[in-house]
């Protein structure tokens, strides 16, 4: 009876744990294919007192579950052993093995990463061993993950600015992620510099409000962005451009006048009207309009719209003339808009440009 006893005992003792050998790392890990992944680990193991003052470090090494210890390891920091070839430049341990951190760095993660890993740890003659009570399990998914596009906000009209698109989790330097870009901003640039990460553009005024895409391609599977481009314009280039024939405008005196200015710009500005070098005493609002009710001979002059941001100012002017009542010659009609624009590109308007909308009514 007591051989029967005896037996189960001393087979629950050939089970446990070498004393004084622990690990200390995640049972299962998950990245997406091309990125990258920090497995944290530390272990511990007997060293006999005898051997405290010895200076040669421990060699570490990460294989494949299966693999013998005659195998190439996945990692090492034994520089006289061969690592495989498919995880070469690519799992790398953490130099901090005195402080026995036994840390894996993986980057651009392939689908074939995937499966079941274990540590050994070899110093001298005396620790040989293998820590196959505590597997790391990685398990490589399919990219999901959408860039971000850096850049300095707001971009400004004119002036280079630079971008940068990345996926967050990848690795700096990594080959195994491509980028491309497209959007009205970048048609007109050299196609080859657009296979890049980084970008480097001069936003227009047109490009305020539209679309700019970083696409991210590995192998079959592509993930993007979209931003809208917030391009702020500041309206100094170039002088007013009238698109009437004439900068004079003639008015019958008692006639009510109202002349509106709008800009469109980013940052918005703030508007201002003046006669000469001083401002006119009218009631002037958020919308620009000044209104002259009725008219009178001291109205004559140069009147000139002021436009002002953060960025920059610019104005646009006219000259009225108003006749007696006595006299008649050539007037605007009723409700005629004269438009003052700055800038004009290939066709389109600049953001920041003016017009006067002038309005007449009967005495």
């Amino acid at each position: 009876m007591l051989a029967l006893l005896l037996l189960p005992l001393l087979w629950a003792g050939s089970l446990q744990v070498n004393p004084g050998y622990e690990l200390k790392v995640a049972e299962s890990v998950t990245v997406q294919e091309g990125l990258c992944i920090l497995v944290h680990c530390h272990f511990s193991y007997p060293w006999p007192r005898r051997n405290y003052y010895t200076s040669s470090p421990p060699y570490i090494y990460w294989f494949l579950d299966g693999d013998t210890i005659y195998d190439e390891p996945v990692a090492t920091n034994n520089q006289n052993r061969e690592v495989k070839t498919e995880t070469r430049d690519r799992f790398h341990l953490v130099q901090d093995i005195r402080n026995n951190n036994c840390s894996l760095h993986i980057t651009d993660a392939r689908k074939g990463d995937s499966g079941h890993y274990v540590f050994r740890v070899e110093r001298g003659s005396d620790v040989k061993y293998t820590y196959r009570d505590k597997k790391l399990t990685l398990r490589v998914t399919a990219l999901t993950e959408k860039p971000v596009i850096h850049f300095l906000e707001p971009l400004q009209s004119g002036r280079l600015s630079q971008l940068r698109c990345s996926v967050p989790g990848s690795c700096q330097g990594s080959t195994s992620l491509t980028f491309s870009w497209r959007g009205n901003v970048i048609k007109m640039m050299d196609p080859s510099t657009l296979q890049t990460s980084e970008l480097s553009l001069s936003p227009r005024p047109q490009d305020h409000n539209t679309s700019l895409t970083c696409q991210v391609n590995l192998h079959d599977v592509t993930t993007e962005r979209t931003i809208w481009l917030n391009v702020s314009c500041e309206c100094r280039r170039g002088g007013p451009k009238m698109l009437q024939n004439t900068s004079l405008l003639t008015i019958q005196e008692g006639h009510a006048l109202q002349l509106q200015c709008v800009v469109d710009s980013n940052p918005p500005a703030k508007l201002s009207w003046f006669r000469g070098s001083s401002t006119l005493n009218s009631s002037i609002s958020n919308s620009g309009i000044l209104k002259l009710s009725p008219s009178r001979i001291e109205d004559e002059g140069k009147i000139t719209c002021h436009a002002q941001n953060a960025l920059g100012n610019q104005t646009v002017s006219l000259n009225l003339s108003v006749l007696c009542e006595s006299i008649t010659g050539p007037q605007f009609p009723i409700g005629c808009w004269i438009f003052f624009v700055l800038n004009l590109l290939e066709g389109f308007i600049y953001l920041c440009y003016f017009f006067l909308e002038i309005t007449l009514f009967p005495a």
